[in-house]
């Protein structure tokens, strides 16, 4: 499930959301006042595998 982010259009707060991508863009209430008025956001996606490979890419090698 991939990670997606919300603004919320009452308090500001920017969080996080693990979700399936049928509910990306259902109200996501906010952690810290509790809204329902929150907009998901446009996010970079990270794409690889982890850590110490030698690919040129983890600078490991």
């Amino acid at each position: 499930m991939p990670i997606y982010e919300y603004v919320c259009g009452t308090c500001g707060e920017l969080f996080s959301r693990l979700r399936k991508m049928s509910e990306a863009d259902a109200p996501a209430s906010c952690p810290k006042c509790g809204s329902n008025e929150t907009k998901r956001q446009i996010s970079a996606c990270a794409i690889g595998g982890g850590g110490g490979t030698s690919g040129g890419f983890g600078g490991g090698g």
